[in-house]
């Protein structure tokens, strides 16, 4: 009888550890408590510039050359933040994607300039659709872009 008690604490353990999935840490140790929804993040993002957030997500995709960012899925679909980390400081994995990632760093802002092509008339737009181009005029303009620099990860 204490035969199979031990194999069926053994057996026990041994599917708990197999369904416990481990996590990998990258960067330093996250000390953040409480986590903030990215949602919230890029609703209002004045509120956060300057300030450590930690936030969680699905990893939607990593820099393939240096793995110096991740892309983290928002709570509301269609919505995303990139996490930049110094490039060698951190170096995320390709098979990250996929997985969850818990993030603590420091939100920032930055812009660029962002052109747009227009046309007039309607035979300019259509020579651009049948060459698969771009039309001949573009405006520009300034985009403000928010991003993580992130410190800490687990993913």
């Amino acid at each position: 009888m204490q035969k199979y008690l031990v194999m069926f604490a053994f057996t026990i353990l041994l599917s708990a550890s197999l369904i416990a999935k481990d996590v990998t840490k990258y960067g330093k140790e996250i000390t953040a408590k409480e986590k903030v929804k990215v949602s919230e993040i890029l609703e209002k993002p004045e509120n956060y510039v300057g300030k450590k957030v930690l936030v969680e997500g699905t990893v939607l995709n990593v820099c393939e050359k240096r793995g110096c960012w991740i892309e983290l899925a928002s709570d509301k679909e269609f919505e995303s933040i990139r996490v930049k980390v110094n490039d060698g400081e951190i170096v995320f994995p390709m098979e990250a994607k996929g997985q969850k990632a818990l993030v603590e760093g420091e939100l920032y802002s930055f812009t660029v300039e962002v052109g747009e092509k227009e046309c007039s008339g309607k035979d300019c737009k259509d020579e651009a659709k049948e060459k698969k181009e771009d039309c001949k005029s573009e405006k520009k303009h300034v985009k403000t872009v928010y991003q993580i620099q992130g410190i800490g990860a687990e993913i």
